[in-house]
């Protein structure tokens, strides 16, 4: 198939058949930029109301760079991959007062930013400006790996989809093109049960002409996750509890947690949970009775988090140099925690807090 009918039938497909989404009714840089930040790795449906909050909260790019990292953090709060919420704002500001809030055009500029690639600025400078660089993400990795028929993501063959997509990016309309792969890869050539029928140009895809679709590419087998197990307390003062803020270069950094950390081997959970406190706050804590356990996965490990009830003889004697505070359960919905945090705070309103 020639290049220029590969290109008609994608935009053609794409016209038809894409879906609604808030993002595609602007031309606003700072708005497709957002979007883009929000969809790594996390689905459109999830994304959707994310993204409207967040723009009722911040409309302009400058109202982001103004802003606490905190509030943004809660706005993000539950999408995940926090750190993308505080490039983000870190690109945000450097925008403002390096180019007075205009987003940079040059490719390789813009990927000086923090948090930015080769794929968010071949995605923002495609769609809002009409540059000719093409995207390449998983989605369209999976169909051009059975289209070009490529079992393995290697290097190479990397950079042989990069270049055959950018003879089929069309000089007039490379955002629509690129939204056009990236839709198909989503909806049609999907990981499993892919919709060959509904695709249009399964005529001339090599995985599909002959039969072996689900041989393409080949499936990296996963490293099962390697396990943390982790101890904090619910210490009390005067009916309020702890919570400290996690520095912000650090995993989930800037989001506020409960005092704790990583169980050493051969360490019993009571034993971490006193060192922890004594070492991030200067306190001796007494741990009393345990609210549980729940599990929760990161992108490469997975935590056991055991939440303790806890008391100090002198709490006030605290000693950190994290921010601090002692809120009440009430309280929670005013500062961004960790998703393993709220499942141990479901836990709590379960036994209702009780000590």
């Amino acid at each position: 198939m020639c290049n220029t009918n590969i290109t008609n039938l994608l935009l053609g497909w794409y016209q038809t058949h894409r879906r609604d989404l808030p993002w595609r009714s602007t031309s606003d840089p700072y708005r497709i930029w957002l979007s883009e930040v929000m969809l790594q790795q996390t689905r459109v449906e999830t994304v959707i109301p994310y993204y409207e909050r967040w723009l009722q909260a911040f409309p302009t790019l400058r109202k982001v760079a103004e802003a606490e990292l905190e509030s943004l953090l809660k706005l993000w709060e539950g999408l995940g991959y926090y750190n993308r919420c505080r490039n983000f704002w870190l690109a945000a500001k450097e925008v403002q007062s390096r180019w007075k809030g205009c987003i940079p055009t040059d490719p390789t500029v813009f990927q000086s930013l923090p948090g930015v690639g080769p794929y968010t600025a071949a995605a923002v400078l495609s769609i809002a400006y009409g540059l000719p660089l093409p995207v390449v993400d998983g989605n369209v990795r999976r169909w051009l790996a059975r289209y070009l028929g490529l079992r393995t993501m290697t290097p190479y063959n990397r950079k042989r989809m990069r270049n055959r997509l950018a003879t089929w990016l069309p000089a007039d309309r490379p955002g629509d093109f690129n939204q056009a792969v990236m839709e198909l890869g989503a909806r049609i050539c999907r990981p499993t049960r892919p919709r060959c029928k509904s695709c249009p140009v399964a005529a001339a895809c090599h995985a599909n002409t002959r039969r072996q679709v689900d041989r393409y590419p080949r499936r990296e087998v996963k490293k099962p996750l390697p396990v943390k197990t982790v101890v904090v307390g619910l210490l009390w003062h005067r009916s309020r509890f702890l919570i400290t803020r996690r520095d912000e270069k650090t995993h989930l950094g800037g989001l506020w947690e409960l005092p704790g950390g990583k169980v050493e081997p051969g360490e019993s959970l009571p034993a971490a949970l006193k060192r922890e406190f004594r070492e991030e706050c200067g306190l001796e804590v007494l741990p009393g009775k345990k609210v549980g356990t729940v599990q929760h996965a990161y992108s490469h490990f997975a935590i056991d988090l055991h939440l303790y009830h806890c008391s100090s003889p002198n709490p006030q004697t605290i000693q950190t140099r994290q921010p601090y505070r002692w809120i009440t359960p009430g309280e929670i919905s005013h500062f961004p925690f960790p998703a393993a945090n709220h499942k141990l705070f479901t836990l709590c309103r379960r036994q209702q807090w009780a000590s």
